[in-house]
């Protein structure tokens, strides 16, 4: 974590995980973002595949924003609307890429559990600080 002292130093829900979780977690959901965009894309790129796949690319932007917000800048509310943002956003992915490839839609679905169980402990860290 890039400031883990700072972290640390935060009350935290009980239900928060094991530091050592994170990593394991975020590997195997990395690895599924991925096969769900191999698996939409896979049978070739057509008009109708574009507004997904802006919406994918969003929630994909919005993920890869929420650790500095959160981690560097030390800003703990604007991650929590970060990550209700991501919500969102991967649960419209999911919905549009089960219209092409349900295989894709279904990989994402432990992503979007996992964000909302995050997203309950960003909201936990909000309350306790």
């Amino acid at each position: 974590m890039q400031d883990s002292l700072w972290y640390y130093s935060l009350n935290k829900s009980p239900l928060t995980p094991p530091a050592e979780v994170f990593p394991f977690a975020w590997t195997i959901l990395y690895i599924m973002i991925a096969l769900s965009l191999f698996f939409y894309v896979k049978d070739g790129l057509r008009q109708e595949k574009v507004i997904p796949l802006v919406v994918f690319s969003i929630q994909i932007i919005l993920n890869l924003l929420w650790s500095p917000v959160f981690f560097d800048s030390h800003d703990i509310k604007l991650a929590f609307i970060i990550i209700l943002l991501l919500i969102v956003f991967v649960l419209a992915t999911i919905i549009l890429f089960y219209r092409s490839s349900k295989i894709a839609a279904y990989l994402l679905i432990p992503y979007f559990i996992w964000l909302i169980f995050a997203a309950y402990l960003n909201f936990e860290i909000i309350v306790l600080n």
